[in-house]
């Protein structure tokens, strides 16, 4: 297994922008491992025939921080907690064995 890097680092300054992101780019590549043609967004791609993903790295362009995100939840807004399933009905549980 390959170790993850510790902290990639990024080499332009993280300035506070108003400015909206530019849209992603469509790009597309082989799979370099097997081969399939596959398409991804700024050059970052995952494969769905065998699964193998590029690293966030190698992407044309930095990703976005998450307070650049348009459809982050105000601040101070948490998500709603999930309500817990229905209980299990009676008798649908194993049946005994013999």
């Amino acid at each position: 297994m390959t170790p993850r890097p510790h902290r990639a680092h990024l080499p332009e300054e993280r300035t506070e922008s108003t400015a909206p992101l530019p849209p992603p780019e469509l790009t597309e590549a082989e799979c370099r491992r097997c081969g399939t043609y596959i398409a991804g967004l700024d050059g970052r791609y995952a494969c769905g025939v065998c699964g193998w993903v590029n690293d966030h790295s190698e992407g044309h362009r930095r990703l976005p921080r998450a307070d650049e995100d348009p459809d982050r939840p105000a601040k101070g807004r948490r998500r709603p907690k999930q309500l817990p399933g229905p209980p299990p009905e009676p008798g649908s549980g194993p049946e005994p064995g013999p």
